[in-house]
This record gives structure tokens, sequence and C-alpha cells, in this order.
């Protein structure tokens, strides 16, 4: 037994692995990935990253480099979004899409979506949720904090104009849980907490087992069904090994916060992108911060905080 990861355990995933339905082949192979799986130290990243930047430059007929820039210390990254003032114009998608390599075209993935719903009564409704000023939210009928919530609407839409009359748009992608429960399922903890707050996967390490998507309560996690479709021109070459360097077919990716930029001292770039400011970005450790004085002065509230996982993206309004 590593880290709690059995030969038991592994046997479901064995199976999907091999293809095949020998017990004792299945149980050699997992007591084999037992005994040799083991977290990469920094000079074994940054030697894979130098293998990486090679293979993908040559691949994607430019310069590419993979950062293995580690986390900061003092620093916990949280984000902070105004639903007030979101329009529901999808840049942050798009923008998300570009910088963070994702597939295109009939297997496009998103990481972020925004849910389009029919405006209601919108009432604010205070809750215990642990921080100041920790706000609840009805809207439409569907409830929204400790309460509980039911997260429904359209969210890939093609926006024509926006903001569309009588509409309430609210955005949605991974929330970097405190306690995240797709880290506490994966068989491999290929998935892990990053010192700064991130959430990532190491995808030469997934399987795709894909119990992390079934245990995100989030909808933030997407699986390459094929190999994923990232034209030449297209690619960007600025990508971290933990974050959107290019995937594979068969491996689960997700939000990062964007760490190939972030760990260099800029913003994610949905932050960058949202024409209209309603994205706050910053170190929750940092008293002076743009995120932290949302925390301060103004009606926040977390999405299904009665799950405790305690997420760090939050939302907020004026």
């Amino acid at each position: 037994n590593v880290g709690g990861v059995t030969a038991t355990s592994l046997l479901g995933t064995a199976a999907l692995m091999t293809n095949s339905d020998d017990a004792r082949a299945n149980t050699e192979w997992a007591e084999w990935f037992q005994g040799n799986y083991r977290l990469m130290s920094q000079e074994e990243k940054d030697e894979a990253a130098a293998r990486l930047e090679r293979r993908y430059s040559a691949e994607y007929g430019k310069e590419v480099t993979v950062d293995t820039t580690p986390a900061e210390d003092g620093v916990l990254f949280g984000y902070a979004l105004n639903i007030q003032k979101c329009i529901g114009c999808r840049r942050c998608a798009k923008a998300c899409v570009e910088e963070n390599n994702q597939s295109r075209g009939d297997q496009e993935i998103e990481w972020i979506r925004v849910l389009k719903m029919e405006k209601g009564d919108f009432e604010a409704t205070k809750m215990a949720d642990g921080y100041p000023d920790s706000y609840g939210i009805q809207v439409g009928g569907n409830a929204y904090g400790a309460a509980g919530v039911v997260l429904e609407g359209e969210h890939y839409y093609e926006p024509e104009k926006v903001p569309e009359e009588d509409a309430f748009y609210m955005p949605i992608a991974c929330m970097q849980c405190e306690k995240p429960p797709c880290v506490k399922v994966c068989p491999v903890r290929t998935t892990y907490r990053e010192p700064d707050g991130v959430v990532v996967v190491d995808y030469n390490w997934c399987i795709g087992c894909r119990m992390c998507i079934g245990a995100c309560p989030y909808w933030a996690r997407r699986f390459n069904w094929g190999e994923p479709k990232l034209p030449k021109e297209e690619m960007n070459p600025q990508t971290h090994y933990l974050g959107n360097r290019p995937r594979m077919k068969g491996v689960v990716e997700k939000c990062t916060f964007c760490l190939q930029r972030t760990r260099k001292g800029r913003y994610p770039a949905c932050v960058e992108v949202c024409p209209v400011g309603a994205r706050k970005f910053g170190n929750l450790l940092d008293p002076d911060s743009e995120v932290r004085r949302v925390l301060a002065t103004k009606k926040v509230f977390r999405l299904k905080a009665e799950l405790n996982t305690y997420p760090k993206f939050f939302y907020f309004m004026d």
C-alpha cells in the first residue's frame, strides 16, 4: 500500500488499461504500477519539460516552451466574479480556449461555461457561510448558496447581442476547492492540489478512469475522447507542464488559473478579456489584493457551500 493505492483498488483500472479479463495479468499489472508509481521531483519535471519542448516544437513548427515554475511561497490564488456585471458575451470561454490549447472544431473543449437563464426575482439572502458578508442568491426559482444549488440553463449558446433582455448569466469553471473531491477519488494521485491552491492534473500519469469527473460537483473537468484537434497556427507556445501544454487522447483536463500566466505575475486570460471588468483575481493571503477587497466589502457567496469543498472561486454583488 503506497499512499492508499492498493493493487485491489486498481484492478478495475488495470482491466481498462490491458483490455484483458485475465485476473492474474491484471493483478500483476496493478502490482507493478503500485510499486513504480510516484510523484515526479522538480528535477524530473524539468527533464521531462525539456523533452516535451523538443517534441512540441517539432510537432507544431514553432518554438514551444514548457514552464515548470513551482508555486510561490505565501501565495494562495483566489477568484471573484461579479454576477451583476456579467453580460454573457462568452469572451472568457473563447479566450480560455485560445490561451490553454483546448481541442478545436467538432471536438472543442471549453473549461468555462456560461449559463444563460431566464431572469427572475433577484433577491439576496444572507447565509452563514463562514465568510464576512457571505450571501446566497435566489434567481428564477433556482437556489444558489448554502441552501443548495440547481445549475440549469443553456451554456453553449452563440450570443448575437448581449446582454439579452430578460436573461441572467452565470459563468462557472473549476472552483479550485480547498478540499477537492476530485483529488480524493483519483486512484493514482495524478490530480492534486498545489501549494498555491490550484488543483492540477499531470497528464502523463492520467489513466483516463474519469472518477474525478464523476466526483466533481461543479462539472469542471473535461475528457479527451479523441485525439485533440489543435491547429498548428492556433497553438499557444507559452505553456506550463501542469497547465496548458498540449494534451493527448484519453486524459482529463481542467482550468488551472492559467498557471503559465499567474505564476509569472499576470492575470488569467479570462480576467484580461472581460469587457465589463466582472472578474477579479489575486492572492488570498494578501489583504491588499483585489480578491481580498472583494471578500471584505461585497456580498459574497460560493456555489454548493453545503458540500464543504471550500471553493476559492467566489461570486459577488455590488
